[in-house]
């Protein structure tokens, strides 16, 4: 079921992304030549008018194919009116932009629904992923370790920790290990020894021992609600910027340092969660892929050459320049903006290795 849950998630995510770029082209009088959910070898295909559609054999990812994109592509003078490079800035922007603002549009239909049906949508403050504890359990490890509500753990045998989902991490790999921890109270900074409890759960149908300490976070939210179906629409839109401006928050965290950049997950993490919330229920799988489908809009709008928002750089140079950067130029950018992206999708597989695979082949080592 967990490979059905994630072909069901990045499906629909790359669906509407493309199905922007493909409905403005068309708008705008662009002609379309491919449209294909995948990369790679066609599975199916089939011709309805100009257009060709698609299903290819590498799920993730996705295309359209206009008319005149490729620099230097060979047209006919009857085919230039409707080339995608043959058209003014403002076409190509909006054409450009539709995919992540049709992703945004995703989580807005699904907020609609939730809202109209009376389900509220939270939006965590930024506060939540700190390490201040809210609460300390009766019995535990960290009450017999002296720890207090309102204390902040800022390292763990001397190793600095950022955020809740990091320093919890850190227990539940180290089950009845002595841990010393570094703990801001108020204006000290003091030092607390603490042996996390080993604790069987249960992850993916396999059972697992981990450390827990007895500590509960801060859970800061936001909730918008609807008082009805009319007013869902307006405020689905709260909803939307909110988390717009959450996912903002983070980026510019993790790109300070603020927030440990061990937590950005990629395609293996986010199937895992998505199995997860699919275990809990259509609603919280549902609301997963909002989140996602903002995360996803929010990260293609960043200035980077092969992202959406580097075309949109690109074009914005153009139109201050009143004429299109060189060919050379253009193809530098994008060998640069390639290096960085597959920079990080080996960083983002190297941190899904290590919170995801590592874990369940340990675990299935160990219940061999």
């Amino acid at each position: 079921m967990t490979a059905l849950w994630a072909i069901i998630l990045f499906g629909t995510l790359i669906f509407f992304h493309e199905l922007g770029h493909f409905i403005v082209s068309k708008l705008v009088g662009v002609k379309v030549l491919k449209f294909s959910l995948g990369f790679g070898p066609k599975i199916v295909s089939k011709r309805i008018g100009e257009t060709e559609y698609l299903i290819s054999a590498l799920p993730l990812g996705g295309y359209v194919k206009p008319l005149g994109e490729e620099p230097g592509e060979e047209l006919s003078e009857e085919e230039r009116p409707r080339a995608f490079n043959f058209q003014p800035v403002w076409k190509r922007a909006a054409i450009v932009s539709a995919g992540p603002v049709f992703n945004l549009f995703l989580a807005y239909i699904v907020f609609v629904l939730f809202l109209g049906l009376g389900v509220p949508v939270n939006i965590p403050d930024l506060s939540s992923i700190s390490t201040t504890i809210e609460n300390v359990l009766e019995d535990s490890p960290a009450m017999k370790a002296g720890l207090k509500r309102d204390d902040t753990i800022v390292a763990i045998d001397d190793e600095p920790v950022k955020d809740w989902n990091e320093m919890a991490e850190y227990f539940a790999n180290n089950p009845g290990r002595e841990l010393t921890l570094k703990v801001r109270r108020g204006d000290e900074l003091i030092t607390v020894k603490v042996t996390p409890r080993p604790t069987e759960i249960e992850v993916g149908g396999r059972k697992r021992v981990v450390g827990r300490i007895g500590i509960t976070k801060k859970l800061n939210v936001h909730t918008v609600e609807s008082s009805g179906i009319v007013m869902a629409p307006f405020k689905a839109i709260e909803a939307v910027y909110g988390w717009c401006v959450l996912t903002l928050k983070v980026v510019g965290k993790l790109l300070t340092g603020a927030l440990s950049a061990k937590q950005v997950g990629g395609p293996i993490l986010i199937v895992d969660a998505a199995a997860k919330a699919a275990a809990v229920g259509l609603s919280a799988y549902f609301n997963f892929i909002a989140i996602i489908s903002i995360n996803l809009a929010i990260l293609n709008l960043f200035p980077v050459p092969v992202l959406d928002g580097g075309h949109l750089m690109f074009l914005g140079i153009e139109a201050l320049r009143r004429r299109p950067l060189s060919e050379r130029a253009l193809n530098i950018a994008n060998r640069v903006g390639m290096a960085l992206l597959i920079m990080l999708i080996a960083f983002v597989f190297y941190n899904d290795i290590m919170r995801v695979v590592v874990p369940w082949l340990h675990d299935a080592f160990l219940n061999r």
